[in-house]
């Protein structure tokens, strides 16, 4: 017989069978059942013979968010959330800002322990507020991979870890920015979202809007890697190639998204990609046991994960999962194109265009970044610095790596070995601080 749904409140009632008998009842079993349905909604009971009961919990339409409101990077100004936004009036990313006593009040590990590994276990952590809003293409929590070998080789007396994003969906930590951003964009109405790319990032927005039923187009400059232009066109994005640099695709982009009303989901121009990113961050932590590792080596383009994971480990403070304890962060770039490290060097809050950029690492070949500022905070308040490694070392690390470990990193992934590589070698790290190298792609996409 099947009964009504009740409010969770009302299920300590119903854990009997109809004889009043609770013989065979798991409490330890049904503790953890009763955490999650105070995490999950509504439940239905089925009674099934005379001693055995089953219960599942029904999903609530409703996530569990505290988003407060949206708040200029700049200026401080405030804005209110759940519905489209771009830049500031002031031209700057616009950063969602949650009600942190509240979470603190209701968020803890243990509200983690009965949840699926992936990225939405963080859902109170994230902005979206339907759950048929989600969209998902099966974002895993990613592996922290030691590099047993190379600490020795090296002489390191702490671990050396690398955070393989390559196990994400469409091969890169892209995935993460465009899940938030595409769901966010399905409910708040979006009907197509338009981007400049150097390559995994379009990827992703067309794997993404595919999977929500949005329109997507992407520019891309003419060198982009071919691999990630046929996964654009294999799942319906309109591609355009352009003899330039990706600020040079992101201006095109600009212009047809005010010519046809399309959503601009450029980096940094709309509040949500940030909040998928920072979820790096919340897993690192969590992945430590609530600790964060002495050093974060982090590929550096645009800075979205760098930002984001510097907002999340300040939430996570907030909240009381951490403590004032803080990674130096540090931005990795390759030496054709450093305009985060000039800018860092000369002290400047600002990084002027980088002219002529070139890189193997074409995903941190970004000219000028709109949220130059908040990296170049991130970095000085950590304490960390800007480091800058020639290709050449970029491909030495790639494939010491590859040989030493097993582990076969993406260029950018191995300008961050690089500049581990270097840093040790001038003094600016020690061997006794951990350090957590970011892989931000697959390297099977860069062997042609």
């Amino acid at each position: 017989m099947r009964r009504r749904r009740r409010p969770d409140r009302a299920i300590a009632r119903d854990i009997r069978d109809p004889t009043g008998d609770a013989r065979g009842l798991d409490k330890r079993r049904l503790s953890a059942f009763l955490a999650a349905v105070a995490r999950t909604g509504p439940i239905r009971v089925c009674h099934q013979g005379e001693h055995r009961i089953m219960i599942t919990a029904q999903e609530a339409p409703e996530l569990p968010t505290f988003v407060s409101h949206l708040e200029c990077s700049a200026t401080g100004a405030t804005f209110p959330p759940d519905r489209l936004h771009n830049l500031s009036p002031a031209g700057k990313p616009l950063l969602v800002r949650y009600d942190l006593g509240a979470l603190r009040r209701h968020f803890s590990p243990e509200l983690l322990a009965g949840r699926r590994t992936d990225l939405w276990r963080y859902r109170e952590l994230l902005p979206v507020r339907r759950r048929e809003n989600l969209v998902s293409l099966g974002e895993v929590v990613t592996p922290l991979v030691r590099l047993p070998r190379l600490e020795q080789e090296l002489g390191l007396a702490a671990p050396l870890l690398v955070k393989d994003e390559a196990r994400l969906p469409t091969g890169s930590f892209k995935a993460r920015g465009l899940a938030l951003a595409v769901s966010m964009a399905k409910e708040l109405g979006v009907h197509h979202m338009a981007m400049p790319s150097n390559g995994n990032a379009g990827a992703a927005l067309a794997a993404y809007c595919a999977r929500a039923g949005i329109g997507a187009t992407v520019w891309c400059p003419a060198d982009t890697p071919e691999i990630n232009i046929r996964e654009m066109e294999l799942q319906g994005a309109e591609v355009h190639r352009v003899d330039g640099l990706i600020d040079d695709c992101g201006k095109l982009a600009a212009a047809a998204c005010a010519e046809r009303g399309w959503f601009d989901t450029s980096t940094l121009k709309e509040p949500y990609r940030i909040e998928g990113k920072k979820t790096m961050g919340l897993e690192l932590a969590e992945q430590l046991g609530w600790r964060l590792p002495d050093l974060v080596f982090y590929p550096t383009g645009g800075g979205t994960g760098l930002i984001g994971m510097w907002k999340a480990f300040a939430e996570l403070e907030a909240i009381g999962l951490i403590g004032t304890e803080r990674p130096r962060m540090i931005a990795v770039q390759a030496a054709g194109c450093a305009p985060i490290v000039r800018a860092f060097e000369e002290g400047v809050e600002h990084a002027p265009r980088w002219e002529h950029a070139r890189t193997v690492a074409a995903g941190i070949r970004v000219p000028r970044a709109i949220g130059d500022f908040l990296i170049l905070r991130a970095v000085r308040e950590s304490g960390g610095f800007a480091i800058a490694v020639e290709d050449e070392a970029i491909l030495r690390a790639r494939d010491e790596v590859a040989r030493t470990e097993g582990l076969l990193l993406c260029p950018e992934g191995a300008a961050t070995m690089a500049a581990y590589r270097r840093a040790l070698a001038e003094g600016r790290i020690g061997r006794e601080q951990s350090a957590v190298l970011f892989n931000c792609a697959s390297g099977l996409k860069y062997l042609s």
